[in-house]
């Protein structure tokens, strides 16, 4: 059993995922039965993770009522309110700062993303070369990139619609891959982390990577699904039953 905790960022208001936000979070969005909160906390229950934040902020009573009712789905279940102000998941995880820190590592999830990512596999490759932080990556397309050196060290990050880009450390044959919103944190991360208030993983993720290393883990060929429109709902049911 592992016995370290994981946050589930559920606090988005899934502006994609309208009409069903205009009444309800997101994370109670339904996939073959079960809400994408529920899928990703039994996803965890398959490596032993049953100590589990939940950030709110978009109608956090509906999340709140859910895992009430559903006794957590057999985890601990800890809320980390955010009712207030959204925070995205940097500010997110901020936040939640005194319900992980206690730990050496922890694990981040993206509510909306479904996956099967060995999580024993990443964890393994995480302990073995200890970097700051380690994540999911993959070779599949999307309209943004971390940028990878050939050690898969992470060193910057593409916007392939815009052409923006953002560079960490700068190195010849930079490697694009796409993030898998699943990552392990090194605790003593909270320390290192500049921003303050509302901001994006991505952002702390590239100040970071300067000072700090930071290492994608690719599992390209696993199933993964982002569930951040209605339409892509089809598709996530036919890959998880």
């Amino acid at each position: 059993m592992n016995n370290f905790k994981a946050i589930i960022f559920s606090a988005g208001l899934g502006t994609r995922f309208k009409p069903w936000t205009d009444s309800h979070p997101k994370a109670l969005a339904i996939v073959n039965g079960k809400s994408l909160l529920q899928r990703n906390i039994e996803y965890l229950q398959q490596y032993g993770i049953t100590d589990v934040v939940v950030n709110v902020h978009h109608f956090p009573d509906q999340i709140i009522d859910a895992i009430n009712a559903n006794g957590g789905w057999g985890s601990n279940i800890a809320i980390s309110d955010e009712s207030k102000e959204v925070l995205e998941t940097g500010g997110g995880l901020l936040k939640a700062r005194h319900l992980l820190e206690n730990d050496e590592f922890f694990i981040t999830l993206n509510v909306d993303v479904l996956t099967d990512l060995d999580l024993n596999k990443l964890i393994a490759f995480h302990i073995e070369n200890n970097p700051l932080i380690s994540f999911g990556i993959t070779d599949r397309l999307t309209s943004r990139n971390f940028l990878f050196d050939k050690s898969n060290r992470l060193c910057g990050w593409r916007n392939n619609i815009t052409k923006e880009e953002k560079i960490a450390i700068s190195k010849p044959d930079l490697r694009e891959k796409a993030y898998s919103c699943v990552a392990v944190f090194n605790s003593a991360v909270f320390s290192l982390i500049k921003q303050t208030g509302k901001f994006s993983l991505t952002e702390t993720y590239l100040d970071l990577a300067k000072d700090n290393t930071i290492l994608g883990f690719n599992h390209t060929g696993d199933k993964w699904v982002d569930v951040g429109k209605p339409e892509s709902v089809a598709i996530a049911e036919k890959l998880f039953p």
